[in-house]
C-alpha cells in the first residue's frame, strides 16, 4: 500500500469548500481561505521535513511569504536589521513598510559584526539571505542566529538560493525560513509560490494572518510544487556542479562572483556551511551595460528571463530586473553594477554551458 493510500501520485483537490466537520476545530478543512486543501497540507508537510522545522506555510508567492513573515512578526514603529545588499524586491517591501507602518529598517554590513550591536538596539528582528541575490555572498548564519538569540530577537532568513539541499537554517538556530518556491523548490518554471517554515506556534499565527488577508495558494500550484520537490536533490546537485564549472571557466576572462571559487571572499564560509555545493547563480561583470547586453545577445542556451533554480538556464541584468525601480543612488550604494550579468544555471550539459558562456563573453569583449 502506498503511503498516500491506493495511489502513487496524490490527486489535486479542486474543491473550494468541505463539509463543516467540527466548527470549533481550526485543524478541520472547511473553506480554503480559512484553512487549506489536502494538496496544500501534503506539500507543507514535505517542506517542513526538508527544512527540519515543525511546520510550514505555503503562500501564493515568495513576496507574500516575506511580507507575511515580516508583518506578522513586526508592528508599527518596530525596527528590523537588514543587510545593505539585499534582493531588490525585499528592499521595496521594506520601503513600503517604512512608509505605511513606520517600521525602521537598519542596514548593516553582514561581514562587520561591530555594526550589528548599534543597529540591533531596540530591534525585534534580523532579516537576511543565506546567499544574496545577485552578489552571491554568503551570510554568517550561525553567528546571526546566536546574536539574535542573545538579544531575544527573531531571525528570518531567505533560503531561496541555497535551498534545504545545501543548508537547513533552522538547525543553525534561525527562527524562520522563507523561500520563493517558484525557484528551485518547484524547479520547472510553472509555479508561483512561497514558503515560510518554522516552529508550529509561530507558523500557526502567520497562517491566521494569511487567512485574514485572504492569502491562500491554488491547489494545483501546491500539487505542482509537491511534484517538483521529488527531484529537488537531483536538480540542485546538477545545477551546483554546472555552476561551478561555468564560474571556473568564465573567471579566467571576466570578474566573477561565485562562492565556489577559491578567490571569493566568502569561499571558506560557504564550504563550512554548504560543503561542496555552492549554488546555481553565477554573476559576471562585463563592466558596461553595452557589454552586458552584448553578452546576453550572444548566448544561445540561456534564455533572458527573470527567476532562477529551474532546469533551464536563465540570464538577466540585475539593474533591469531584480533591482529595477529602485533609486539610482540606492542601486549604486548596494554595489550593483550596470555591467553585471546574472546566470541562473540549469541542468543542461556542463560542456555546452561553458562553451556558450565563453563564446558570448568573447563576442561581447570584441565590441
Amino acid at each position: 500500500m502506498s503511503p498516500r493510500g491506493d495511489v502513487i501520485v496524490s490527486p489535486i483537490h479542486r474543491s473550494a469548500t468541505y463539509p463543516l466537520g467540527e466548527p470549533e476545530s481550526f485543524d478541520d478543512i472547511r473553506y480554503i481561505r480559512l484553512n487549506n486543501t489536502p494538496s496544500q497540507r501534503a506539500v507543507e508537510s514535505t517542506l517542513a521535513a526538508l527544512e527540519r522545522t515543525d511546520a510550514a506555510l505555503v503562500t501564493p508567492s515568495g513576496t507574500a511569504a516575506i511580507w507575511i513573515a515580516l508583518t506578522g512578526s513586526l508592528g508599527p514603529g518596530d525596527r528590523v536589521v537588514v543587510p545593505r545588499r539585499i534582493y531588490g524586491g525585499t528592499r521595496k517591501i521594506l520601503q513600503h513598510l517604512t512608509e505605511r507602518e513606520g517600521i525602521v529598517a537598519r542596514q548593516v554590513d553582514l561581514d562587520n559584526p561591530d555594526e550589528w550591536d548599534e543597529a540591533a538596539e531596540g530591534a525585534r528582528a534580523f532579516f537576511f539571505e543565506s546567499i544574496s541575490n545577485p552578489w552571491v555572498s554568503v551570510a554568517p548564519m550561525e553567528e546571526i542566529a546566536a546574536f539574535c538569540q542573545a538579544r531575544d530577537m527573531l531571525s528570518i532568513v531567505d533560503n531561496t538560493l541555497a535551498t534545504p539541499v545545501m543548508c537547513t537554517p533552522r538547525s543553525m538556530g534561525v527562527s524562520l525560513v522563507v523561500h520563493s518556491a517558484s525557484k528551485a523548490l518547484n524547479g520547472h518554471a510553472d509555479v508561483v509560490a512561497g514558503v515560510i517554515a518554522g516552529d508550529a506556534e509561530r507558523i500557526q499565527r502567520l497562517r491566521k494572518l494569511a487567512n485574514r488577508l485572504g492569502v491562500c495558494p491554488d491547489p494545483q500550484a501546491c500539487w505542482l510544487l509537491a511534484r517538483g520537490l521529488q527531484t529537488l536533490h537531483l536538480r540542485v546537485e546538477a545545477q551546483c556542479a554546472n555552476a561551478l564549472a561555468v564560474a571556473r571557466a568564465v573567471s579566467e576572462h571576466v570578474p566573477t562572483l561565485y562562492p565556489g571559487l577559491e578567490g571569493h571572499p566568502g569561499h571558506a564560509r560557504a564550504r563550512a556551511l554548504f560543503g561542496d555545493r555552492f549554488g546555481s547563480v553565477v554573476t559576471v561583470d562585463l563592466e558596461t551595460s553595452e557589454s552586458a547586453r552584448a553578452m546576453i545577445e550572444n548566448l544561445s542556451i540561456a534564455v533572458e528571463a527573470p527567476s532562477l533554480g529551474g532546469v533551464q538556464t536563465l540570464v538577466t541584468r540585475p539593474t533591469t530586473t531584480s533591482h529595477a525601480g529602485l533609486p539610482d543612488d540606492a542601486v549604486r550604494s548596494m554595489g550593483v553594477s550596470p555591467g553585471w550579468v546574472r546566470l541562473a544555471i540549469g541542468c543542461e550539459s556542463p560542456t555546452d554551458l561553458v562553451e556558450d558562456a565563453l563564446h558570448a563573453i568573447h563576442r561581447a569583449q570584441m565590441k
